[in-house]
């Protein structure tokens, strides 16, 4: 039997976190979103290697 992976997120989901723009804004409102993901970015979040810092978002 194989083992069970582990994932090295936290309990509530969340994979990645833009702390920065809580130090560099005044963030007024939160927004959830979800993104879609192929190839090797499934691997980097898998294995807890997530990197957001240059994201952007443009809500539609």
């Amino acid at each position: 039997m194989a083992k069970k992976s582990q994932t090295k997120g936290r309990s509530d989901g969340l994979v990645a976190e833009n702390r920065r723009s809580r130090r560099d804004y005044a963030v007024e409102d939160t927004l959830e979103a979800g993104i879609m993901l192929v190839g090797s970015e499934v691997k980097s979040l898998r294995q807890g290697k997530a990197n957001i810092a240059e994201a952007y978002v443009s809500p539609e």
